[in-house]
């Protein structure tokens, strides 16, 4: 299959896009769009995207077609040998897993864009650009002439993401014969030298990881942004992460996400990329592709890329405990927790695993499924006394799962875990995966092996703890946003209800203050428009509580051994 892309007017965001198919013999081609991409475990509808489609032969006369679903058609083909795809995408959506065209740059995410024939998946496929001529071409594709791309198959096309433009910044580092690329499309100051070595200590903590990295090259493609913007999809040997606000790139804030978004996409080039669920092998790109090993795929990822982090040195035990103090209270204080299992909620990511969804329905893969990774770590390091932890279940997926064209599945990470640890671990590892259990017995007990403890303490905002419910501040008033359904607020107040006013005073400052210490309060709230008082009493039970991991200040030797095996820092 061979793709020609071009675009007359970059201010109206359409991409002209021909595809050629030659040596047809059969009498009749199914084209279809992807329906989703990887990465991103819901339906996308990328077909909403085409403006125009025509279908011709060789020499330009219209050829008869019939679209069979929403995004598949059929072409009539008795005695044709080629045939030209004709269409247009509409490129206007900026974050990492979409495309955009405008006067600055070309961003391409093939999988939401490029038309393909099913039994031709395997080919060979050419990619000829016609942009500026000043333009460069930042992507993990093989350049085998001016402006024209090649890969391998249809499959590695989808996976190497584009971006072309004379305004990109471009930096390298190379690392055990492996030369990484970080492509800056965005306004912004880098500090190289001190990115360029932080990039270095995770990269070499990561490869001495897994033994070797698994590509000759490696690609960063960075969308910064204007405002702001966190985002990251992986893919073959790149990754697009989209951060903003770029003025703030050197902030801290700004740039602990950049590099935590970065060390989490890198180890996708082992977990998921090439150690594949089994449901995964191959990728139907026109329809669902349900799984339940989320918790290794994404929450592995999320667990492995803060602890690089904290393990080469770039960030220190603090801002690491800070990462797991996040984790924890978007997992504890989601009530969904006791509704579906990590199991359950990886299956249904198709059905709502990006959006907010209906309160309290399920657990997040990435957040339950990077505390399930840290306490799994921390039992196969008690059970072996160290001898092993999950770096050796990871190598052992490597080695049996990467690059193959077999999947595992949760029995594999059982009995993979077991044996590390010398001891059964199918049951600790259902309660966790498949059941509902809480997890903080599990955590308590293990986070003691390294002599760290799980706490909670009231929390900043006390109205969440006593009075059951939370809130964002919108404008000149607070919007709720979750409500404790244990709580006297459960009954009184509506998600979305508007708190004007508290014991009649204008909700626009802080609501602590407004609140204070009182016992009862008065709130204000617009529900549908409509004005409504509610009154509500201070509860003794702690509804929303604050938890955070701390080290123990008595803790024994052997556990500070244990500690620093851990995360090789004291």
């Amino acid at each position: 299959m061979q793709y020609n892309i071009s675009y007359d007017n970059p201010l109206q965001h359409f991409v002209d896009i021909e595809l050629i198919i030659d040596h047809i013999n059969q009498p009749m081609v199914t084209l279809k769009l992807p329906a989703w991409r990887p990465g991103r475990y819901e339906l996308g509808n990328f077909i909403g995207n085409i403006q125009k489609f025509q279908v011709t032969d060789a020499q330009n006369n219209s050829l008869p077609f019939r679209k069979t679903e929403k995004d598949h058609w059929e072409v009539e083909t008795s005695g044709i040998d080629c045939i030209k795809v004709q269409y247009n995408y509409y490129a206007y959506q900026m974050d990492a897993g979409s495309c955009w065209l405008d006067e600055y740059q070309l961003y391409l995410n093939f999988i939401n864009c490029l038309i393909f024939t099913p039994d031709r998946l395997h080919e060979k496929c050419i990619l000829n650009l016609e942009i500026p001529q000043d333009y460069i071409i930042a992507c993990g594709l093989d350049q085998t002439a001016a402006r024209q791309l090649r890969a391998t198959d249809f499959y590695h096309l989808v996976e190497c993401p584009l971006i072309a433009s004379n305004q990109l910044q471009h930096f390298s580092y190379v690392l055990d014969q492996t030369k990484y690329h970080l492509w800056l499309m965005g306004q912004c100051d880098l500090n190289w030298k001190k990115v360029e070595a932080d990039f270095i200590a995770f990269t070499r903590e990561q490869t001495q990881t897994m033994g070797a990295f698994p590509s000759s090259d490696y690609h960063f493609l960075c969308q910064i942004l204007p405002y702001r913007m966190y985002h990251g999809v992986e893919h073959y040997n790149s990754t697009v992460i989209a951060l903003g606000p770029g003025e703030s790139m050197n902030e801290d804030w700004f740039y602990q996400n950049f590099m935590g978004v970065c060390s989490h996409e890198l180890f996708h080039t082992w977990n998921v990329i090439r150690i594949k669920p089994e449901e995964f092998i191959p990728y139907d790109f026109n329809r669902e592709n349900y799984f339940e090993t989320g918790f290794v795929a994404e929450g592995f990822t999320t667990y492995y890329g803060d602890l690089f982090l904290v393990r080469s040195g770039v960030f220190d035990k603090n801002w690491y405990f800070r990462e797991l103090k996040k984790l924890l209270n978007r997992h504890l204080h989601n009530l969904g927790r006791f509704n579906l299992s990590l199991a359950q909620s990886s299956f249904d990511l198709w059905i709502d695993g990006y959006k907010k969804g209906i309160p309290d329905r399920k657990v997040s893969i990435y957040t339950k499924g990077a505390l399930v990774a840290l306490i799994l770590d921390l039992k196969i390091r008690q059970c072996s006394q160290n001898k092993n932890s999950l770096d050796q279940l990871m190598l052992q997926l490597w080695q049996k799962f990467g690059d193959t064209r077999s999947g595992y599945t949760t029995t594999h990470i059982i009995d993979m875990a077991s044996q590390l640890a010398g001891t059964s671990l199918q049951d600790f590892l259902e309660d966790l995966v498949e059941g509902v259990a809480p997890i903080e017995g599990y955590l308590s007990e293990l986070l003691a092996y390294v002599g760290c403890e799980l706490a909670s303490e009231t929390p900043d905002n006390l109205y969440e703890n006593d009075f059951g419910f939370k809130a964002t501040k919108k404008e000149n008033h607070h919007i709720i946003t979750q409500l404790h359904p244990d709580s006297a607020a459960a009954h009184k107040l509506s998600l979305d209800d508007e708190i004007i006013a508290i014991n009649s005073r204008k909700a626009s400052l802080d609501l602590n203050l407004l609140i204070g210490k009182q016992q009862s309060i008065t709130l204000s709230v617009f529900r549908q428009n409509r004005l409504q008082e509610v009154i509500l009493e201070r509860q003794e039970e702690a509804y929303f509580p604050d938890y955070n991991i701390r080290q123990l200040a008595d803790s024994t030797e052997e556990q500070q051994r244990n500690f620093k095996a851990w995360l090789k820092c004291q």
